[in-house]
């Protein structure tokens, strides 16, 4: 159990500010970990991307108000969807823990 709890620290995202790479859509190369960090790069961006974004309309620095909302909205439903994987996975681990073996 502590060797999978160890391992979470390896799927966090590596270097935050940059944009996400693409994972494989080669079946046979599929690494779940990779799938995740990717998303959780992903998520960090857009959270990144949606506070400048509010930053910029808060401070009247906003070039086109659209675009700063639709990187908001982007950021609110990464996060959302974030939330909800993380969520089935706790409810995962808690299914797991009590099956008996």
């Amino acid at each position: 159990m502590a060797d999978l709890l160890n391992k979470i620290g390896e799927i966090l995202p590596r270097e935050l500010g940059q944009a996400p790479q693409k994972v494989s859509e080669n079946p046979s190369e599929f690494d779940f970990a990779e799938m995740l960090r990717n998303n959780l790069d992903e998520t960090n961006y857009l959270q990144e991307e949606g506070e400048k974004a509010a930053t910029d309309i808060a401070t009247g620095m906003v070039k086109d108000l659209h675009q700063a909302a639709i990187a908001l909205n982007k950021a609110e439903g990464s996060m959302k969807l974030m939330l909800e994987m993380r969520n089935k996975a706790v409810s995962a681990y808690k299914e797991i823990v009590r099956t008996q073996m």
